[in-house]
């Protein structure tokens, strides 16, 4: 009785929502395919006269045992040369396995002559009953305008003076029409610019860019050494057969100081006297592209020599502007008299400058006279003891 209540309710349930107990069945298959097929991408296509075209197509079989396919081409005018390839070599059947397909290639040769307009070719497939028939339009008399375009990596680089720049660009031909591209550079006067592979160091002044294809550029950009700091503009051209595209790149050159340190006279030599205040006039110059800030003067003298420096720093030495400054040297007051080599030095936060200078010590004046006074005594006492003792 409890058998039969349950299948009651479950009756009943279906009945209010036959949905909800729907049972999934198999989608329905598909129609099988079976037999030969010749497909390509590109059925119809645009061919430059006096030039040859190449096809790619693709002969699968479905569910047919492998067994050899005769190919042929029919339809293309008599004076046409068309073949079809399989592996780079003429082939005038294939045996692709089954469910497995063979790639072949369909090569036209289009005369000089031919005159605009349309051809309908058309390539077999025939195996026993088998058989499949690919139709292929080929349009003379229309060509692709020659088409450049350039794409730059990095169209903003950052440097110093002494860095030389790197951009790398792309030139694409988008013609159907292989290109001998002519390159040319525009910057600002003095800057040197040498183009190059984009992974090679060969100067290139042209390249051949075959049609539908791209090539990898460099072009290096090597500042003045005087050049100021600030943003400089560069570009590139690609030109062929009435055909160009440029590229803008930007520099942002960014100043460092440069600092020279010489006397003021221009000479490296002076005479001093030992234990006694030489001066030195000194110019400290920035002959670089921003402020040299923080300028410290030093010195390096024998032992025992004293050298200070009137300003001993300098807040900051503008480009192009010259400071004076003066280091009074002491050289050591038992210097012997002779030669000495003392360097002054100028160091600022980027750039240091130095000069060597010779010094020549000399002994003061009252230290020869004291000497001539003491070889005096000695020759008046050795004329008065010969003439003591010579009277003996």
């Amino acid at each position: 009785m409890h058998r039969a209540f349950f299948v009651l309710s479950l009756l009943a349930m279906i009945s209010a929502s036959p949905e909800a107990f729907a049972i999934e069945t198999a989608a329905p298959q598909q129609d099988n395919i079976k037999g030969l097929w010749l497909t390509t991408e590109y059925p119809s296509i645009v061919a430059r006269a006096g030039e040859t075209t190449t096809i790619k197509m693709k002969l699968q079989n479905y569910d047919l045992p492998p067994q050899p396919v005769a190919l042929s081409i029919e339809g293309a005018p008599a004076d046409w040369k068309t073949i079809l390839l399989g592996g780079n070599m003429p082939v005038s059947a294939a045996m692709p396995a089954t469910n497995g397909s063979v790639p072949l290639t369909l090569r036209v040769d289009v005369p000089a002559n031919t005159q605009a307009g349309t051809e309908h070719l058309i390539v077999h497939a025939q195996s026993g009953n088998a058989r499949s028939d690919l139709p292929i339009d080929i349009t003379t008399g229309q060509e692709l305008a020659s088409q450049l375009s350039i794409k730059t990596a990095l169209p903003s680089l950052n440097g110093t003076p002494t860095t030389s720049f790197d951009y790398q660009f792309t030139v694409s031909n988008e013609g159907d029409k292989n290109l001998v591209v002519k390159l040319a550079a525009q910057a600002p006067p003095n800057f040197q610019m040498v183009f190059t592979e984009a992974y090679g160091n060969q100067e290139l002044s042209s390249v051949p860019i075959d049609a539908g294809k791209n090539k990898e550029l460099k072009v290096k950009v090597t500042p003045p050494a005087d050049v100021t700091a600030g943003d400089y503009a560069v570009s590139v051209r690609a030109s062929a057969e009435g055909t160009a595209a440029d590229a803008k790149m930007q520099m942002i050159i960014s100043g460092v100081p440069k600092l020279t340190l010489a006397s003021a006279d221009e000479r490296l030599n002076t005479y001093a006297e030992a234990g006694k205040v030489t001066p030195i006039k000194l110019v400290v110059q920035n002959t670089g592209s921003a402020p040299a800030s923080d300028v410290e003067m030093s010195a390096s003298p024998p032992t025992g020599w004293k050298v200070t420096f009137q300003p001993d720093k300098i807040s900051a030495v503008a480009p192009n502007q010259k400071r004076d400054v003066e280091a009074l040297l002491v050289p050591s007051a038992q210097a012997i008299a002779g030669d000495y080599m003392t360097t002054f030095s100028a160091n600022a936060t980027g750039d240091v400058s130095s000069a060597d200078f010779r010094i020549t010590v000399g002994t003061s004046t009252l230290w020869g006279i004291v000497g001539i006074g003491i070889i005096a005594t000695a020759v008046l006492m050795l004329v008065g003891a010969v003439v003591r003792f010579g009277r003996r």
